[in-house]
């Protein structure tokens, strides 16, 4: 796909992907609800204000598409696959070989990430630094194929469960809510399924959240179907989640016990009083318990809780720098509406805030930015 264009080339297909949004002159004012199509098909709800907002963010990724032609053209189409340094924050030596191209390299990748990659670079860009290709070369060519082809008509619970949840997955999208996305998530859910027979197919609603309607089923079907959004490819959309479960994320979050997920909410209290004590202390008090909005996050990954591009931003950082970035995002979310939360009264004043935040954080910068200013932590999740 991206050696047959030229840099021209890609950059009119970016261009042509993110159209300016132009609300009619009847509704500009900040009180007219307005929807649109956002860059990956899901319908969008807001007002004028996000939609100027959302034409600011297309312009910077404009921006960013240069820069990232300009550094191809300097450096070579590929020239982000040199030796990567992942822990350079971490402040781990550097190996004495390491060349200083290299280093240079490594530290301008960072910083170009964080400020986004571009949506058409995202598929070759996420399948070479999250380890999805070289977990692919590993294997045979045909293994994706031979896979589905092997578990065709099998029925497990895992099976049932998936196709329960198809036509829950993103309803009223364009593709993903038809019989073909359907049957193309279906495949690499049970596909995957089957490769990993202790994750399964986690779809998991927590005991105490039957009294909130709105924390729906959540599991791998939303993760899954982002990806084939992005990736284009059902086969790279696998390889995508492969690498996730295995290597990204914290080990066993999608395991019938959900060890894992337990972990990272445990994780996640001790930073909050760590990192937010007002709001801790606050919440302790109203007895709120972090988990219920925050298990979301974690096993969605923020599909279900940020508009796709602020969702895609923070997933450009995760599968470069790792599942650290899920605890630094979920605290900075806290940390933008602290003076509100704060003199909130009852549960359901904490989760409406929460709610109206992630669903109107159009601007990815903004959430990103809270997060890179949080004081540095360390930690391990074991």
């Amino acid at each position: 796909m991206y050696g047959t264009q030229s840099k021209r080339d890609l950059a009119l297909e970016l261009q042509a992907q993110i159209p300016f949004l132009r609300p009619s002159i009847h509704a500009r004012r900040a009180n007219i609800t307005v929807k649109f199509q956002d860059l990956y098909g899901f319908t969008v709800e807001g007002n004028v204000d996000d939609v100027n907002v959302l034409n600011e963010v297309r312009e910077k990724v404009r921006e960013q598409g240069r820069v990232w032609w300009a550094l191809e053209a300097s450096k070579g189409a590929n020239w982000y696959l040199q030796p990567q340094i992942a822990s350079i924050s971490e402040g781990i030596a550097l190996k004495s070989s390491l060349k200083l191209s290299s280093l240079a390299n490594a530290i301008t990748l960072k910083k170009l990430i964080r400020k986004g990659i571009p949506p058409v670079l995202r598929p070759k860009v996420w399948f070479s630094l999250s380890g999805a290709a070289k977990k692919k070369s590993t294997v045979p060519e045909s293994y994706y194929n031979d896979l589905t082809k092997a578990v065709e008509g099998k029925v497990t619970p895992a099976t049932k469960q998936i196709d329960h949840d198809l036509p829950r997955t993103f309803p009223g999208h364009p593709w993903l809510d038809t019989p073909d996305g359907h049957a193309t998530l279906r495949r690499v859910l049970v596909g995957y399924s089957f490769r990993d027979s202790d994750v399964g197919y986690c779809q998991f609603v927590p005991s105490y959240c039957q009294s909130y309607c709105w924390l729906n089923h959540i599991g791998l079907n939303y993760v899954a179907a982002l990806l084939l959004l992005v990736m284009k490819t059902e086969e790279d959309a696998f390889w995508m989640l492969a690498v996730l479960l295995e290597n990204v994320l914290v080990n066993d979050c999608y395991t019938n016990n959900l060890s894992g997920c337990h972990v990272e909410q445990r994780v996640f209290k001790d930073l909050l009083v760590k990192q937010c004590p007002r709001i801790a202390s606050h919440l302790e008090a109203l007895d709120f318990d972090v988990s219920l909005v925050a298990t979301e996050w974690f096993l969605c990954l923020f599909s279900k809780s940020l508009p796709s591009e602020t969702t895609l931003r923070v997933w450009d950082v995760l599968f470069y720098e790792g599942a650290k970035v899920l605890f630094h995002v979920a605290l900075a979310i806290f940390k933008m509406r602290e003076d509100e939360l704060l003199v909130t009264h009852h549960v359901g004043d904490v989760i409406n805030i929460l709610q109206r935040t992630t669903h109107h954080l159009f601007d990815p910068d903004e959430l990103l930015t809270v997060r890179q200013n949080l004081p540095l932590f360390y930690f391990s999740v074991i």
